[in-house]
């Protein structure tokens, strides 16, 4: 009977605590998650909450180091543009950027999936998600995009998009976060 017992509380620990490891393994971080939420919630104030120290200012454009840093980014830039039709920002973050083909792949499938399973709570305290589909990347491609729209009902956000891009440089391979409006279709060529 005893042994029965230590069977069945050993075979119950061992599927409560694998099952906690799988999610947590799948499912951002509270920290990448809060911290997606304050970009994500600035972005209605053209991110001038988040808004650093200049990086460069030239005609068009303007750069700026952001103070809203996502886990596992290496730097995080938004940039305004000097635009008469559209004045929004765009926010930029590099998740990876070396050599390796797999590694890159493997940093653009993993941001897809943080962003395709966040969740976020913004002022109405309802909870919004991304929503897109993994574009797959092909190591004879230059560059591969997954783009995720927020299913939000407010006005502000709907052409909000998150786009995860694979992009070959001359030195390797860059996965980069971008969080902006797109353009409306008529405006599109």
């Amino acid at each position: 009977m005893f042994k029965k017992l230590t069977l069945t509380f050993f075979t119950c620990f061992t599927f409560f605590c694998l099952q906690a490891q799988f999610y947590k393994s799948i499912l951002p971080s509270p920290e990448f998650n809060n911290m997606l939420e304050k970009v994500v919630s600035d972005f209605r104030y053209n991110f001038k909450n988040i808004i650093g120290d200049t990086l460069v200012s030239e005609g068009e454009a303007e750069s700026f180091k952001s103070t809203a840093i996502l886990p596992g980014s290496i730097d995080c830039v938004i940039y305004k543009f000097h635009s008469v039709r559209d004045t929004t920002a765009s926010y930029q973050s590099t998740m990876y950027n070396g050599e390796d083909y797999k590694d890159a792949v493997k940093a653009y499938k993993n941001t897809f999936r943080l962003m395709n399973k966040s969740r976020l709570q913004l002022v109405d305290k309802s909870v919004l998600s991304f929503s897109g589909k993994l574009e797959e990347p092909a190591e004879n491609l230059r560059f591969t995009v997954s783009s995720l729209q927020l299913d939000s009902q407010d006005d502000r956000y709907s052409r909000f998009r998150a786009e995860v891009e694979l992009v070959s440089t001359y030195d390797g391979w860059k996965v980069s976060l971008n969080l902006h409006n797109t353009k409306p279709d008529e405006d599109r060529e």
